[in-house]
């Protein structure tokens, strides 16, 4: 259930909608699966259904999660076709699976999902490395003859948690839609670190994308930035404090989309959020979250209605 001041009516899509993307009762995902791991061969499928993928998801084969198999070409190295979750960025999608019930207008915007290849090299007991060849940004279904290239580098420390960096270089523009080459470049720094009772979750992103700058200036790259920080605290071994800054800036508009503020100017998004949740846990493999979020843009920026 969740409630937003924000009126866009019951019923209606929010801004950002991933996670509880409507106003009153609803169900993010149910989802299923299935998973195989040999020695020589491996694969899962994961089929999904409710409001994240209704939102969220391509609209092609919008019920698939994850789809993919894979076969060992040695001890340590893999080679994985298929559909796969996106490799890129600091939060996991889910609620299950984050910190926080929502996810940050960062992670709104980075890539949910992806098809392709994927080698999987384990190159330590620590460091894996894993590179793919993808259709596109947040595409299943290619939209031009250029393919995209993906890195995740993750760093194991201990049992403590993991720090990593992940990217993404593609050009998706529409082969009918425009010639004008929009080249873009995403970085992600992300660290996972548990210390007794205290989880701390980093995370760092800068993206350029060639002909994208407001001005419209020929040759010209825009930029975006954002990060966020959250800190999870066990009160007890049921109990649970959460909280969370969260900090995004896309001054050229490439990313959520140029927007035209009080004085009529042509601007691009500049949020801070802050997040604040407690979680408690009846049994291990259960919760119940209460979480409260304010999102914040430039004055000039009204995005948000009373």
């Amino acid at each position: 259930y969740a409630y937003y001041t924000d009126s866009v009516g019951d019923g209606n899509l929010q801004q950002f909608p991933t996670v509880s993307p409507r106003r009153g009762f609803g169900l993010n995902m149910a989802m299923v699966s299935a998973r195989y791991d040999g020695k020589k061969y491996r694969g899962v499928i994961a089929l999904q259904y409710g409001d994240i993928p209704q939102s969220a998801w391509s609209p092609e084969f919008n019920n698939i999660l994850e789809a993919h198999a894979g076969l060992r070409l040695c001890s340590k190295l893999w080679v994985d076709a298929g559909f796969f979750r996106t490799h890129f960025g600091t939060e996991a999608l889910y609620p299950k699976e984050n910190l926080a019930s929502s996810i940050t207008v960062d992670t709104w915007h980075e890539p949910y999902f992806e098809s392709g290849m994927r080698l999987d090299y384990a190159l330590t007991d620590k460091l894996t490395i894993d590179l793919y060849v993808l259709s596109g940004y947040n595409i299943y279904v290619d939209n031009n003859a250029k393919k995209s290239v993906g890195l995740l580098a993750t760093y194991a420390l201990g049992d403590h948690g993991n720090i990593g960096y992940s990217n993404y270089i593609g050009d998706d523009t529409p082969t009918e839609a425009d010639s004008i080459s929009h080249l873009r470049f995403e970085n992600n720094l992300f660290l996972n670190y548990t210390l007794k009772k205290l989880t701390i979750q980093a995370g760092v992103d800068y993206c350029t994308q060639q002909n994208s700058n407001l001005s419209l200036v020929a040759g010209v790259s825009g930029a975006a930035y954002s990060a966020l920080l959250t800190l999870k605290y066990a009160c007890t071994k049921r109990f649970a404090v959460v909280a969370r800054e969260e900090w995004f800036d896309d001054p050229e508009g490439f990313l959520d989309g140029v927007r035209i503020d009080t004085d009529g100017d042509a601007t691009g998004l500049n949020l801070t959020g802050t997040t604040i949740g407690a979680e408690y846990k009846p049994t291990p493999d259960s919760y119940l979250r209460l979480e409260g979020r304010q999102l914040i843009t430039d004055p000039d920026q009204e995005i948000f209605r009373w």
